[in-house]
Protein backbone atom coordinates (compact mmCIF):
# COMPACT_ATOMS: atom_id res chain seq x y z
CA UNK A 1 0.00 0.00 0.00
CA UNK A 2 1.60 3.25 -1.13
CA UNK A 3 1.77 6.05 1.37
CA UNK A 4 1.21 9.51 -0.01
CA UNK A 5 3.34 12.40 1.11
CA UNK A 6 1.98 13.67 4.42
CA UNK A 7 4.56 16.22 5.53
CA UNK A 8 4.26 19.51 3.72
CA UNK A 9 5.84 22.90 4.30
CA UNK A 10 3.08 23.98 6.72
CA UNK A 11 3.67 20.95 8.95
CA UNK A 12 7.43 21.49 8.75
CA UNK A 13 7.03 25.14 9.79
CA UNK A 14 4.84 24.11 12.73
CA UNK A 15 7.43 21.56 13.85
CA UNK A 16 10.23 24.14 13.73
CA UNK A 17 8.11 26.65 15.61
CA UNK A 18 7.68 24.10 18.39
CA UNK A 19 11.43 23.39 18.42
CA UNK A 20 12.45 27.04 18.51
CA UNK A 21 9.81 28.36 20.92
CA UNK A 22 9.68 25.63 23.55
CA UNK A 23 10.96 26.56 26.98
CA UNK A 24 12.08 23.06 27.88
CA UNK A 25 12.85 19.71 26.33
CA UNK A 26 9.80 17.94 27.74
CA UNK A 27 7.29 20.45 26.36
CA UNK A 28 8.99 20.39 22.97
CA UNK A 29 9.11 16.61 22.81
CA UNK A 30 5.50 16.13 23.87
CA UNK A 31 4.27 18.68 21.33
CA UNK A 32 6.38 17.12 18.55
CA UNK A 33 5.04 13.61 19.14
CA UNK A 34 1.46 14.92 19.14
CA UNK A 35 2.01 16.87 15.90
CA UNK A 36 3.57 13.86 14.17
CA UNK A 37 0.71 11.55 15.16
CA UNK A 38 -1.86 14.02 13.87
CA UNK A 39 -0.02 15.12 10.73
CA UNK A 40 0.92 11.63 9.59
CA UNK A 41 -2.32 9.96 10.65
CA UNK A 42 -0.39 7.29 12.56
CA UNK A 43 -1.15 5.60 15.85
CA UNK A 44 1.86 6.77 17.84
CA UNK A 45 5.23 8.50 18.05
CA UNK A 46 8.01 8.34 20.62
CA UNK A 47 11.20 10.30 21.15
CA UNK A 48 13.90 8.32 22.96
CA UNK A 49 17.21 9.47 24.41
CA UNK A 50 20.17 7.14 24.77
CA UNK A 51 21.39 6.24 28.24
CA UNK A 52 24.96 5.17 27.38
CA UNK A 53 25.66 3.75 30.86
CA UNK A 54 22.75 1.29 30.70
CA UNK A 55 22.85 0.99 26.90
CA UNK A 56 19.12 1.65 26.81
CA UNK A 57 16.80 4.01 25.02
CA UNK A 58 14.73 5.97 27.55
CA UNK A 59 11.43 7.58 26.64
CA UNK A 60 11.54 11.36 26.57
CA UNK A 61 8.02 11.77 25.15
CA UNK A 62 5.35 9.60 23.60
CA UNK A 63 1.92 10.11 22.09
CA UNK A 64 -0.78 7.67 21.01
CA UNK A 65 0.57 4.53 22.65
CA UNK A 66 -0.90 2.72 25.65
CA UNK A 67 0.72 2.73 29.07
CA UNK A 68 1.12 -1.06 28.79
CA UNK A 69 3.15 -0.70 25.60
CA UNK A 70 5.21 2.20 26.92
CA UNK A 71 6.03 0.20 30.06
CA UNK A 72 6.78 -3.08 28.25
CA UNK A 73 10.35 -3.19 29.52
CA UNK A 74 13.76 -1.66 28.87
CA UNK A 75 14.61 -0.84 25.25
CA UNK A 76 18.08 -2.34 24.98
CA UNK A 77 20.31 -0.87 22.29
CA UNK A 78 21.70 -4.24 21.21
CA UNK A 79 18.28 -5.94 21.02
CA UNK A 80 15.98 -3.21 19.81
CA UNK A 81 15.89 -1.77 16.31
CA UNK A 82 19.60 -1.22 15.86
CA UNK A 83 20.56 2.38 15.29
CA UNK A 84 24.20 2.27 16.36
CA UNK A 85 25.22 0.11 13.42
CA UNK A 86 23.55 2.30 10.86
CA UNK A 87 22.86 5.98 10.79
CA UNK A 88 20.00 5.61 8.35
CA UNK A 89 16.29 5.25 9.08
CA UNK A 90 15.05 1.75 9.74
CA UNK A 91 11.73 1.11 8.03
CA UNK A 92 9.75 -1.92 9.11
CA UNK A 93 6.77 -1.86 6.77
CA UNK A 94 5.29 -5.03 8.29
CA UNK A 95 6.36 -6.12 11.78
CA UNK A 96 5.08 -9.67 11.21
CA UNK A 97 7.89 -10.29 8.73
CA UNK A 98 10.69 -8.63 10.72
CA UNK A 99 13.13 -10.05 13.25
CA UNK A 100 14.36 -6.61 14.33
CA UNK A 101 11.95 -6.04 17.23
CA UNK A 102 12.83 -6.65 20.85
CA UNK A 103 9.18 -7.08 21.89
CA UNK A 104 7.30 -8.29 18.77
CA UNK A 105 4.44 -9.83 20.77
CA UNK A 106 3.88 -6.53 22.64
CA UNK A 107 3.83 -4.61 19.34
CA UNK A 108 1.26 -7.00 17.89
CA UNK A 109 -0.89 -6.78 21.03
CA UNK A 110 -0.73 -2.97 20.76
CA UNK A 111 -2.00 -3.18 17.19
CA UNK A 112 1.23 -1.90 15.65
CA UNK A 113 1.80 -3.14 12.10
CA UNK A 114 4.69 -0.91 11.01
CA UNK A 115 7.50 1.12 12.60
CA UNK A 116 9.83 3.78 11.24
CA UNK A 117 12.86 4.46 13.44
CA UNK A 118 15.19 7.39 12.81
CA UNK A 119 18.44 8.08 14.66
CA UNK A 120 18.76 11.35 16.54
CA UNK A 121 22.36 12.51 16.38
CA UNK A 122 24.61 15.18 17.84
CA UNK A 123 27.88 15.87 16.10
CA UNK A 124 27.92 12.46 14.45
CA UNK A 125 27.01 10.41 17.54
CA UNK A 126 23.64 8.75 18.02
CA UNK A 127 21.97 10.18 21.14
CA UNK A 128 18.44 8.91 20.66
CA UNK A 129 15.74 7.82 18.27
CA UNK A 130 12.48 9.05 16.83
CA UNK A 131 10.06 6.17 16.31
CA UNK A 132 6.76 6.29 14.49
CA UNK A 133 4.16 3.54 14.83
CA UNK A 134 1.39 2.73 12.36
CA UNK A 135 -1.60 0.42 12.71
CA UNK A 136 -1.41 -0.56 9.03
CA UNK A 137 1.27 -1.83 6.69
CA UNK A 138 3.29 1.21 5.77
CA UNK A 139 5.24 2.12 2.66
CA UNK A 140 6.28 5.61 3.70
CA UNK A 141 7.20 8.05 0.94
CA UNK A 142 10.86 8.95 0.32
CA UNK A 143 9.93 12.60 0.70
CA UNK A 144 8.51 12.02 4.17
CA UNK A 145 11.60 10.04 5.15
CA UNK A 146 13.76 12.98 4.02
CA UNK A 147 11.67 15.41 6.08
CA UNK A 148 11.76 13.10 9.10
CA UNK A 149 15.55 12.76 8.87
CA UNK A 150 15.89 16.55 8.95
CA UNK A 151 13.46 16.65 11.87
CA UNK A 152 15.49 14.04 13.77
CA UNK A 153 18.68 16.04 13.15
CA UNK A 154 16.99 19.15 14.53
CA UNK A 155 15.77 17.27 17.59
CA UNK A 156 19.44 16.41 18.18
CA UNK A 157 20.36 20.10 17.94
CA UNK A 158 17.53 20.99 20.34
CA UNK A 159 18.69 18.34 22.83
CA UNK A 160 22.19 19.84 22.73
CA UNK A 161 20.78 23.35 23.16
CA UNK A 162 18.71 22.36 26.20
CA UNK A 163 21.68 20.52 27.73
CA UNK A 164 23.89 23.60 27.26
CA UNK A 165 21.17 25.92 28.60
CA UNK A 166 20.81 23.76 31.72
CA UNK A 167 24.59 23.70 32.23
CA UNK A 168 24.75 27.47 31.84
CA UNK A 169 21.92 27.94 34.35
CA UNK A 170 23.77 25.71 36.84
CA UNK A 171 26.97 27.75 36.40
CA UNK A 172 25.02 30.99 36.81
CA UNK A 173 23.40 29.75 40.03
CA UNK A 174 26.78 28.60 41.37
CA UNK A 175 28.37 31.97 40.61
CA UNK A 176 25.45 33.76 42.28
CA UNK A 177 25.77 31.51 45.35
CA UNK A 178 29.50 32.18 45.59
CA UNK A 179 28.96 35.90 45.05
CA UNK A 180 26.33 36.10 47.82
CA UNK A 181 28.74 34.40 50.27
CA UNK A 182 31.36 37.10 49.60
CA UNK A 183 28.97 39.96 50.21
Amino acid sequence: MAFKIKIDLDIFKLVFEVITKSGNIHTMSNQLTQILVGALGIMGATIFVLNPELEELEILASSGLSINYINKGPILVDKSIKLAQNREPVIISDITTSDRLQYPEKAEAEGIMAIVSLPITQRGKIVGALRLYHSRLWNISESDIDYLQVLAQNIGIALMYFRLANALQTVKETVNDIHSVWL
